[in-house]
């Protein structure tokens, strides 16, 4: 299974640091189950390690919650609230990988997510974009693009209400959309 992964052009171990300008961390929850409404984060960090058996690498990331964008200010208040991600308590969610793996021809990044003073297994499926050295910006990236799907009530954040016509006016199911660059700190000598 390694040489799937290291055939990988480019192909290069080290720790790498998130570049936040040129990624995201975006989701999209069903809304008055009509339509989905997106979201990102705009404060991130974190750290990736590619290890010479790539199964071995690992993931660490820290989102800043009160960074959310839904391109709705008053929306983005009520996220930040009790209702929700309570930040005043809970300022931050993170993510520490657990494992590499495949399942058939994805590759998968198992790891634990922390939100909401909850933590639970949350895996994501990666697709690996590439290794650039010597970029315009004279130095090493890598990219990377995941997704995930979390149950919001899996995390304590149970907020709903009814609908006359029936139904419930926010989904719980959240699709996790993730897109990498990171600059190479230290390469693997």
């Amino acid at each position: 299974m390694t040489a799937v992964v290291t055939d990988i052009p480019g192909y290069l171990a080290g720790t790498w640091t998130i570049d936040p300008t040129h990624s995201e961390v975006a989701f999209t929850v069903r809304h008055l189950m009509v339509s989905k409404v997106r979201g990102r984060f705009t404060k991130f960090e974190g750290h990736i390690v590619t290890e010479p058996d790539p199964f071995a690498s690992t993931v660490e990331a820290t989102v800043d919650l009160s960074s959310i964008d839904t391109a709705s200010a008053d929306r983005d208040a009520h996220l930040r609230t009790a209702d929700f991600f309570e930040v005043d308590s809970n300022p931050t969610m993170t993510y520490r990988s657990t494992g590499v793996r495949h399942d058939g021809d994805d590759l998968i990044l198992d790891g634990d997510l922390t939100l909401h003073g909850v933590t639970r297994p949350v895996p994501l499926k990666v697709e690996v974009n590439g290794f650039q050295p010597d970029t315009p910006f004279g130095d090493t990236r890598v990219g990377f693009s995941a997704e995930g799907e979390l149950n919001r009530t899996d995390f304590g954040i149970s907020f709903n209400m009814a609908l006359e016509g029936g139904g419930i006016g926010l989904g719980e199911k959240v699709r996790l959309h993730i897109e990498v660059e990171a600059i190479l700190d230290t390469p693997e000598s």
